[in-house]
């Protein structure tokens, strides 16, 4: 895991998610998926832009099923940014950082 980057289990997804006071992005991803090794540069690159505006997290949907389940992820890579507990934005599939940052800017 890069630093700077959370990882995110069932466990302590609520405290680290939807109790945190920053706005938090989570990556719900697995190893075998092409696209989300191939998002993974522009997260952590956005981790280390922002990050200190922002908590950056990846969650592995195979070895924590039930929080990808609470919000109806069906797709990998799903990038999901929270603020105050609360979905702001919702991203599937590889879009360009650009359109991650966005995303983003939308929860600060």
């Amino acid at each position: 895991m890069a630093q700077g980057i959370l990882e995110i289990t069932d466990a302590n997804f609520e405290k680290e998610v939807l109790q945190a006071e920053k706005p938090v992005l989570v990556d719900f991803w697995a190893p075998w998926c092409g696209p989300c090794r191939a998002i993974t540069p522009l997260v952590e690159e956005l981790a280390q832009a922002m990050g200190d505006q922002v908590t950056f997290a990846k969650c592995n949907v195979d070895d924590n099923p039930v929080s990808p389940g609470k919000y109806g992820i069906r797709a990998i890579p799903t990038l999901i940014v929270f603020k105050a507990g609360e979905v702001v934005e919702q991203i599937t599939g590889m879009e360009p950082k650009a359109k991650l940052e966005e995303a983003i800017n939308k929860a600060l």
